[in-house]
């Protein structure tokens, strides 16, 4: 990734999560990867998909709290009131993460006990065309 797409991404990020101090940076391990940054945390690492001749973007951010807690752990991780989680129909291993009305990725069970969670958010090219 170069200067300019991880300044989309992280323009694209703030926005959706509502949180300004979000920052993205090249991965330590992979300079081809991104990791996200809140303060000094990495809470998340963002790899680039373009199998397919389109370019897109998976972010991936384990989430280490059980599914009560899991909507107000992640409303005061982004100090953000209008992330919430939306029960997908059908489905009972997963959720939705929402903010306001907007659909931001899907959060599913990493084990039957639901302990942890995994975020998934998929950022294509042209969600980054604004920033």
């Amino acid at each position: 990734m170069d200067k300019v797409e991880l300044h989309k991404l992280q323009g694209f990020l703030r926005q959706a999560f509502g949180n300004q101090s979000l920052k993205v940076a090249p991965a330590k391990r992979n300079p081809d990867d991104a990791e996200v940054h809140l303060g000094e945390r990495v809470i998340a690492s963002i790899a680039v998909d373009d199998e397919d001749g389109d370019r897109s973007f998976a972010l991936e951010m384990k989430i280490p709290v059980e599914r009560p807690v899991l909507q107000d752990y992640l409303r005061r991780l982004f100090e953000n009131d209008k992330l919430r989680i939306v029960p997908r129909p059908k489905k009972n291993d997963s959720v939705e993460l929402n903010s306001g009305d907007d659909y931001l990725g899907v959060i599913s069970q990493d084990d039957p006990k639901g302990r942890s969670f995994t975020l998934q958010v998929a950022i294509l090219d042209f969600d980054l065309e604004d920033f």
